[in-house]
């Protein structure tokens, strides 16, 4: 099981790899079970800053494992249990909210095709670098299901509710540019420099305020659904923790010495 998700922390932050290749990297129960528990050990994890999510091999993530999936239903219909579909509730679910609501940024680099859930967890993440032979496809309503990894709440936030509308009811292979030109995709890489570029975006995160990175997140969350009255009020509540932080105290210290300041992240 250790070898389905791979899990590294060096210097703050944390790299999580999805590491079925020859699968495309298809979420079959023990990936799922595995990147679940592991993102919640990132978010847990004070030594960790920042989150670079992952793959190997010649795809992102495809989405549910089809092949389990079938089977899965075949059980399903023998005993009327109906249990297959509560891979939502009991693992897309607390994945999307784990990188949704970590308190610390999370970068997705996307190394190949991101599809369904796959390409719902990219979206989750706060930052993509993706590369330039990549794509992405929402894929659902190709297997007669609707949205879930949190699609149906990012994908309209990143281009619009007209183009997520579009997409989601008729699937299709998006490019990487277009990605860019959507709003999809933060950076476009050349393929073969995919893996250095996320993560030295990561790095840099990593290196970076964490304790402002996570009130911007909680911020912009807020700003989602909350009025402008509502949203300001929680605007001051996060500048009033941001600015008692150490790491504002050594920015300020830093920026009437003209050195650049060395964050601890607290």
């Amino acid at each position: 099981m250790a070898d389905t998700v791979l899990y590294d922390v060096t210097d703050g932050l944390a790299t999580i790899t999805l590491n079925r290749p020859d699968a495309m990297n298809a979420l079959n129960i023990e990936a799922k079970v595995l990147l679940r528990d592991t993102l919640e050990e990132a978010a847990a994890d004070p030594a960790v800053r920042a989150v670079l999510l992952t793959a190997t091999g010649r795809a992102f993530c495809v989405g549910q494992d089809l092949k389990e999936h079938i089977g899965l239903l075949a059980e399903d219909r023998a005993t009327g249990s109906g249990a297959t579909m509560n891979t939502v509730r009991e693992h897309y679910n607390p994945i999307v909210t784990a990188l949704a609501g970590m308190p610390k940024p999370v970068v997705a680099g996307v190394n190949g095709v991101a599809a369904g859930a796959g390409a719902g967890f990219a979206m989750a993440a706060d930052y993509r670098v993706v590369a330039d032979s990549a794509s992405f496809n929402t894929s659902f309503a190709g297997v007669a299901l609707t949205a879930d990894s949190g699609m149906s709440w990012t994908l309209p936030r990143l281009i619009g509710q007209g183009r997520a509308v579009d997409l989601l009811l008729f699937p299709r292979n998006i490019s990487a540019q277009e990605a860019l030109d959507l709003g999809i995709a933060n950076r476009v890489v050349p393929a073969a420099e995919l893996a250095e570029q996320a993560a030295a975006v990561a790095r840099r995160l990593a290196q970076g305020p964490t304790a402002a990175y996570a009130a911007l997140k909680e911020s912009l969350a807020y700003g989602a659904g909350h009025s402008l009255t509502e949203t300001l009020a929680k605007e001051d509540e996060l500048q009033g923790r941001a600015g008692a932080s150490e790491d504002h105290r050594i920015a300020v210290e830093a920026f009437v010495n003209k050195e650049k300041p060395v964050f601890l992240g607290r």
